[in-house]
């Protein structure tokens, strides 16, 4: 590459977006434009409800929250092991990791919890021992079929993803690290994991965006989310426009949360050799 071409491709302060070319006249005018669509919405349209109904879309947003981190915790856990024994495991383990994630994957989520919840969860009532045990407050319940069918959605999405971002680590410094002595457990704690976290960390921000989009399902069986409370005002309201605009609005917002701590964490990682 000649001086010439990297001085064409080398970026300068001038080249950085100011204040003046951002607000070009079409910007301008998209920027009046949603304005003016938001004004018209709050002016408009019927929010007379929405007092009535704030303590329920509160906690209706509690449980997606607390659906959404719970489950991507704990499949970011399972997906760990996933994607480590497609890299390093004997060929039966593979065989077996590879198989889950290719069924999970490829049968939809709504699927996949009503057979737990309909399928798994109507047979345990027919069992004495389980109706006795100390399982069964919960069993009876509809959140844990919740929580374990997107846990194991995002388990089998990101194992994948986790697969190739072990693989993806370079070799060398694994081996420099088995150089210094390092034992397996030590290795795996101190260079590989974190290096594979650091490269997965984009898509895992797109995977956990999409598990939150997930999180309406669960209202298909009694769980009481956000998604489930604006059902209900639909419902006693009579109202179709403002609770989906709201829920909309709900769920871009928590989009944009997420997505600005991923970014947060994304910049705080060291990114040298990457």
């Amino acid at each position: 590459m000649t001086d010439e071409t990297t001085h064409a491709l080398a970026f300068t302060p001038e080249d950085l977006p100011n204040g003046k070319s951002f607000l070009k006249p079409h910007r301008i005018a998209l920027i009046l434009i949603a304005v003016a669509v938001i004004v018209a919405v709050a002016v408009l349209m019927r929010w007379d409800w929405l007092p009535r109904y704030l303590p329920r879309l509160g906690w209706g947003i509690l449980v997606s929250m607390v659906m959404l981190f719970s489950t991507s915790i704990l499949g970011f856990l399972f997906a760990v092991p996933l994607g480590l024994v497609q890299v390093t495991g004997p060929w039966y383990l593979k065989g077996l990791a590879r198989i889950f994630c290719t069924i999970i994957r490829g049968t939809p989520l709504l699927l996949q919890l009503w057979l737990l919840y309909y399928g798994l969860g109507s047979l345990f009532p027919q069992f004495p021992a389980i109706r006795q045990s100390f399982l069964w407050p919960y069993l009876r319940e509809a959140w844990p079929y919740g929580v374990a069918a997107l846990t194991i959605s995002f388990a089998a999405y990101e194992g994948e993803v986790m697969r190739g971002a072990f693989a993806g680590v370079p070799a060398g410094e694994l081996e420099a690290a088995r150089a210094y002595g390092m034992s397996r457990w030590t290795m795996f704690r101190r260079i590989w994991l974190p290096r594979a976290i650091h490269r997965a960390l984009p898509t895992l921000n797109g995977e956990t965006v999409l598990q939150l989009k997930s999180t309406p399902l669960v209202a298909t069986i009694p769980v009481v989310d956000v998604y489930a409370v604006i059902s209900k005002v639909r419902q006693e309201t009579f109202l179709t426009y403002e609770p989906l605009l709201l829920l909309a609005l709900i769920y871009m917002c928590l989009t944009g949360i997420l997505v600005v701590a991923f970014r947060y964490f994304e910049n705080r990682i060291p990114t040298r050799g990457a």
